[in-house]
C-alpha cells in the first residue's frame, strides 16, 4: 500500500492492518501521506478516525518520541483539541525544516476557527520557527507556497494586533520578499504603539531593500524609544560604516559603550571603525585580539575586513588580521 492509496479512499482498518495495527505506525504512514499532498483532505479523515477511536494508545506511543512522519499528525492532532497555538507552532518547525512541501496547504491551516483562536504570540514564534534554520525563501515557488501564512499573518494581525508580535511576524514575508505584507504589518503595529522592535524590523527591511537613509531613519527611532540600549546603536553604527561614514559609526559605538562599557562586540566594531578612519595600527591590533572571542564569528570577519582598509595601516599588520580572519 503507497501513501496515495489513502487517498484513493482505503478505510482506516485497511491502514491499520498495512501498519500491523500500531496506531503509531498508522500515524507515521499518514504523515507519508500528507507530505505527498497536504491539502488531501483523506490523510486527515483517517487521522481523525484514529485519534478518536485509539487516543490513549496514541498519547502513549507518541510521548515516547515519534518519528519525523508523526509530525505533521501531532500538529493536526492539536489543532482537533483546540490546541491551536501548538499547532502552529509544530507546524513552524516542520516548515523551516522542510520549506519545499506546502504545509501550510493542510485543510486545518485556513479553517476559521484555526484562525479565530490561534494567539499572536504563538503565530509570531511559528514564524520565527520557519526562519531559523536559514533557508532561502525568497523565490516565487515559496511564496506561492507561503501563501497561507501570509493570509494567517493578515488575519491574526488583525484581530490581535500585538506590536511585538507584528513586529516579529513581518521578518517572516520579509524573508520571502513580500515586502509589502511585512511593511503593513509594521504600519499596523504602530497603529497600536509605536515600540523598539516595530522600529527595528522596519529599518532591517528597508537596509535589505538598499534603502540605507530609510533604514537609518527608522534604528534612529528605535533608540528614541529605548536609548538605553546598547545593540541599538551598535546597529546604526553598522549602518553608518555601510554608508561609508566611519566618524559617525564611531560615536555612535561610544555611545553604545556608555551603555555597556563592557560589551566586546562594541568594543571590536568601536576599533574597527577607528582603525578604517584614521589607520590606526593600535586599534586594527585590538580588532585582531578580540575577534576571536566574538559570539559571531561571521561579524568578525566582516570588521577586519572593514579595518584592513583604513588608510596607511602596516603590511605586516593587515596580513596578521587576515590570517585571523581566515581562522
Amino acid at each position: 500500500m503507497s501513501n496515495r492509496s489513502v487517498k484513493a479512499g482505503l478505510a482506516l482498518a485497511d491502514v491499520m492492518a498495512h501498519c500491523g495495527g500500531s496506531p503509531v505506525s498508522a500515524v507515521e504512514f499518514l504523515g507519508g501521506a500528507i507530505a505527498d499532498s497536504p491539502a488531501a483532505p483523506e490523510p486527515y479523515a483517517a487521522l481523525d478516525a484514529l485519534w478518536a477511536d485509539r487516543r490513549a494508545e496514541l498519547e502513549a506511543g507518541l510521548a515516547q518520541g515519534g518519528s519525523w512522519g508523526t509530525v505533521p499528525a501531532q500538529a493536526y492532532f492539536s489543532f482537533l483539541d483546540g490546541r491551536m497555538d501548538d499547532a502552529v507552532m509544530i507546524l513552524g518547525s516542520l516548515t523551516g525544516a522542510r520549506p519545499d512541501v506546502a504545509w501550510s496547504a493542510a485543510p486545518w491551516f485556513g479553517d476559521p476557527r484555526f484562525l479565530g483562536q490561534v494567539g499572536a504570540e504563538a503565530l509570531a514564534e511559528a514564524c520565527l520557527r520557519v526562519l531559523d534554520p536559514g533557508h532561502s525563501l525568497d523565490d516565487e515557488a515559496t511564496r506561492e507556497r507561503f501563501e497561507p501564512w501570509f493570509h494567517a499573518l493578515d488575519v491574526v494581525s488583525a484581530r490581535v494586533p500585538v506590536p511585538e508580535s507584528l513586529a516579529a511576524m513581518s521578518r517572516l514575508p520579509r524573508a520571502c520578499g513580500r515586502y509589502d505584507l511585512a511593511l503593513a504589518l509594521c504600519d499596523r503595529a504602530d497603529a497600536v504603539e509605536p515600540v523598539m522592535w516595530t522600529a527595528v524590523a522596519r529599518g532591517t527591511l528597508w537596509r535589505v531593500r538598499g534603502d540605507l537613509e530609510q533604514a537609518a531613519q527608522s534604528y534612529e527611532a528605535a533608540l528614541r524609544l529605548e536609548p538605553g540600549n546598547w545593540s541599538l546603536y551598535l546597529d546604526l553604527a553598522d549602518l553608518r560604516a555601510d554608508q561609508g561614514d566611519f566618524a559617525a559609526a564611531v560615536t555612535l559605538v561610544e555611545r553604545g559603550l556608555e551603555q555597556e562599557p563592557g560589551e566586546i562586540t562594541l568594543r571590536a566594531a568601536g576599533a574597527a571603525y577607528r582603525a578604517r578612519l584614521s589607520g590606526s595600527a593600535g586599534d586594527l591590533e585590538a580588532l585582531i585580539g578580540l575577534v576571536p572571542e566574538l559570539p559571531n564569528p561571521h561579524y568578525g570577519r566582516q570588521l577586519l575586513d572593514c579595518a584592513c582598509a583604513g588608510p596607511g595601516l602596516p603590511k605586516g599588520l593587515v596580513r596578521e588580521a587576515r590570517r585571523v580572519r581566515e581562522g
